[in-house]
């Protein structure tokens, strides 16, 4: 399967919230574990960091980010040592 087919796939299956193995192979994306299966791969080589980045830089070089509207999360920060 072609990354274009399993990046469809892949998206698919996150926009309807359904398991890997519900994904229909009739849409032309290829099985849903091979999706899953890619994914990882991807996850494990850093595509997913990386593509985060390059479209953060198009983005800003756009002048298409407003950062005044940006905000961070408990997920984002690490807490110090003791705090609740």
């Amino acid at each position: 399967m072609d990354d274009r087919a399993a990046l469809e796939g892949i998206l698919f299956v996150v926009e309807h919230g359904i398991a890997w193995k519900k994904l229909p192979t009739a849409l032309g994306f290829g099985s849903g574990i091979t999706c899953w299966r890619r994914l990882r791969a991807w996850q494990e080589a850093g595509v997913w960091k990386k593509l985060h980045h390059a479209v953060l830089d198009q983005l800003g070089q756009d002048g298409a980010l407003d950062w005044s509207r940006a905000s961070l999360d408990s997920v984002s920060v690490r807490a110090k040592k003791g705090a609740s």
